[in-house]
């Protein structure tokens, strides 16, 4: 799991690849703040991986926004 990321990459832009899947990168932020959490990791590490979370979540927002945007149309459909 040696995934690089850019700190600078902002998080509205965090656009998940094609094969991403939510549960997955949910589990990949809890496993960084554990090992954040554990203390074991050198500080040069707890950032790479604090960006890595931060652009995880990034890609769960991006993903929840477009998942609500879609369920809103299929709501109003049913309106109709």
């Amino acid at each position: 799991m040696s995934r690089r990321s850019s700190p600078s990459t902002p998080v509205s832009d965090a656009q998940p690849p094609e094969n991403w899947r939510y549960e997955a990168a949910v589990s990949e932020v809890e496993s960084i703040i554990s090992r954040i959490e554990s203390g074991e990791l050198e500080l040069e590490d707890v950032f790479e991986q604090f960006a890595q979370a931060v652009q995880s979540l990034g890609q769960c927002a991006a993903f929840l926004t477009a998942r609500q945007a879609q369920i809103g149309l299929l709501i109003e459909t049913l309106d109709d």
